[in-house]
């Protein structure tokens, strides 16, 4: 029977030969070590051992891009890059995401023989999406929470981010919910804070949307933040279904995978996964992981939303790295597992077509904080303004054109569109 297998692509950079720094990471990662030790016989090699299945040379260098690699004697002063695959036997460590990651990932990244290294993709096999079930909810279940087809989910942040009252934060939702937004998340920075207990800002916050529907007809969407620790999730989560509310976020970073995947076991409404934290994983393009592989995760583990910052905005990541982000998101896995990205940071009316031209389709949550509650016109223009940026990009209008018969994106442009 054959083995079914992981496979692990690698961005390696080395001062020795690509040859050489595959067969470390395939020894280091299964049955290896740096000498050879007693019991390691071909058997055991042949059935727990990595494979290198194939390397790709790319470019070199002439300076490592980490520190604490240790060149061979009379090195040639180059540093070596290059793409490199790795397959490991599923039965090392079974359909576990966190024994996944010790594989995959482990110790690698300390070996003296690699001078860069980061986990660009991965291979899984279908039985971890027999162990993980991934997204309950998904593109299809948020869109019918929110009762929202045909374009993008659109919303917003609370801000300022901390320091509201509950009943603040209950008067702000229930302004915005009026307006018509579909959904509002929490920030990341506030979780359950003393001053602001999570039971008191979700009685507050849903008597205000509750209110708010019953003018409008139309129920927004709240991410409330349960972040914290493993025995405080189901609790937190209680606390927002028994108030009837539709979603919840984690910090994806906080909580760990292993907290995503206890939470999807019980979860009742969907789950709005962040990613703050993640840039100290991938910011350095010679470190860390890739979003492509990082998602996969992230969905077998039950994100039902996932962030993948905003295209032009006020962080470090190229628009071409988010555009990956997106369409990895949206990549089928295993003929499902849908998740919805959510493009946030920096984002106005005049985001709507570059994020159409990145995703190839509507289903993107749209998150603008102050390029919705700063429009000149308030909140309610705002969030037009936003809808007639996606009619402008669907219809392949310039914004400007459309802009020119719809005043309230023409003070959105005004406001935002300046260098």
């Amino acid at each position: 029977m054959q083995q079914e297998r992981v496979i692990a692509t690698y961005l390696a950079e080395t001062p020795y030969s690509l040859e050489r720094a595959a067969a470390v990471i395939a020894g280091e990662q299964s049955t290896g070590t740096f000498t050879a030790v007693p019991g390691e016989t071909d058997e055991l090699k042949e059935r727990y051992g990595a494979i290198v299945e194939s390397i790709e040379p790319l470019e070199e260098l002439d300076t490592p891009t980490l520190p604490g690699s240790k060149p061979p004697a009379g090195h040639d002063g180059r540093f070596r890059r290059g793409l490199i695959k790795v397959s490991f036997p599923l039965h090392n460590f079974g359909p576990s995401i966190p024994n996944l990651l010790s594989a995959v990932a482990g110790n690698l990244y300390e070996l003296q023989e690699l001078s860069g290294l980061r986990l660009m993709d991965l291979d899984l096999p279908e039985a971890f999406a027999a162990r993980y079930p991934g997204p309950k909810f998904g593109i299809e279940g948020t869109r019918r929470l929110t009762g929202v087809y045909d374009r993008p989910i659109l919303g917003t942040i609370v801000k300022p981010s901390i320091g509201l009252t509950p009943e603040q934060l209950s008067a702000l939702v229930e302004r915005l919910a009026l307006a018509g937004m579909d959904f509002i998340k929490d920030d990341e920075l506030n979780g359950n804070p003393p001053f602001a207990p999570l039971e008191h800002k979700v009685k507050a916050v849903m008597e205000a949307v509750e209110r708010a529907a019953d003018a409008t007809g139309k129920k927004l969407m709240y991410a409330f933040n349960i972040t914290g620790d493993i025995d405080e999730l189901q609790r937190n989560h209680d606390l927002v279904v028994k108030a009837g509310g539709t979603c919840v976020m984690v910090s994806v970073m906080s909580v760990g995978l292993a907290g995503l995947a206890h939470l999807n076991t019980y979860s009742e409404v969907p789950i709005h996964g962040h990613r703050n934290q993640w840039g100290m994983l991938t910011r350095c393009p010679g470190l860390g992981l890739e979003f492509t592989a990082y998602q996969k995760l992230c969905r077998l583990a039950g994100a039902d939303q996932l962030h993948v910052n905003g295209l032009n905005s006020k962080f470090y990541e190229s628009n071409a790295s988010v555009t990956r982000s997106i369409e990895a998101c949206t990549t089928p896995l295993w003929g499902g597992y849908q998740t919805m990205p959510v493009v946030s940071s920096m984002q106005w009316a005049g985001s709507a077509p570059a994020t159409y031209a990145a995703a190839g389709s509507v289903d993107v949550m749209h998150l603008a904080g102050g390029g919705m509650l700063a429009h000149p016109d308030g909140a309610t223009a705002g969030f037009e303004s936003m809808k007639l940026g996606w009619e402008a990009a669907v219809q392949g209008i310039p914004l400007e054109v459309y802009a020119a018969s719809h005043p309230v994106l023409q003070r959105a442009i005004e406001k935002f569109g300046k260098d």
